[in-house]
């Protein structure tokens, strides 16, 4: 059965991703673009197995190779998911910049904002011996910041988007630890890492949710100039 934990753990967040797009039509396509531009993340698997860790895997692809099928799924999912957690829960529409609001001086640093995540995480992962995941949890909480930065009208959705993000990871990953026991123990890497671990959940589990939640709430209305306005989308009723 554990050969197909990574699997089931996909699919489930893959399971919360269709439900909020069914349930809310009007968030369908910015879930859609940004699942679709995350999905491709999966393919950095590589630098995670087995520095990070070594999940058992469809086909023993992760083994093998280094690439599974589980990370293409998992990222889409969470990619789609963790644009639209703010919106599900709180009354929000999207509305786009004006022009006069687009050349604010603060949107100078927009183009190296969005691409900080990059420029921190190839450096350090070339130029230190840190494990990926430290490097990629730093980067994607500089390009959080960046993103602060530029666009101070994103801060609720960024904190609000990285603690709900993180809340929904804990559970889903209690639910792994209950339903594999003494999987997390076997397949990370627990050597490489700090070793710290909350409710059986390894600490760099939780930076990364939070990291992740923060920087992929405010992706798609950095990228496209909008504005999340307080009120509920036209036509949506509750």
């Amino acid at each position: 059965m554990e050969q197909y934990a990574w699997f089931t753990w996909s699919l489930g967040f893959l399971a919360v991703w269709f439900g909020l797009y069914l349930v809310r039509p009007a968030i369908r396509k910015q879930m859609l673009r940004v699942s679709i531009w995350t999905a491709p993340l999966g393919l950095t698997e590589p630098l995670f197995v087995p520095e990070y860790w070594n999940p058992p895997s469809l086909f023993d692809l992760a083994q093998k190779t280094g690439f599974d099928l589980e990370s293409l799924i998992f990222c889409f999912a969470i990619g789609g998911i963790g644009t639209v957690l703010y919106e599900t829960l709180i009354p929000a529409r999207h509305v786009p910049m004006s022009h006069a609001e687009r050349h604010d001086p603060r949107h100078r640093f927009h183009y190296f904002a969005l691409s900080s995540p990059l420029i921190i995480f190839f450096p350090l992962l070339i130029g230190t011996t840190w494990n990926p995941i430290y490097s990629g949890s730093l980067a994607m909480f500089v390009g959080a910041i960046a993103t602060l930065y530029c666009r101070p009208d994103l801060k609720g959705k960024i904190w609000i988007g990285g603690g709900v993000f993180l809340l929904l990871y804990f559970v889903f990953f209690e639910l792994l630890v209950l339903t594999f026991p003494g999987y997390v123990e076997r397949v990370w890497s627990h050597s490489a890492l700090s070793g710290l671990s909350l409710l059986k959940i390894p600490l760099e589990e939780y930076i990364f949710a939070l990291t992740f939640g923060m920087m992929w709430s405010s992706l798609y209305e950095h990228l496209y100039w909008h504005k999340v306005v307080p009120g509920a989308e036209p036509g949506h009723h509750h």
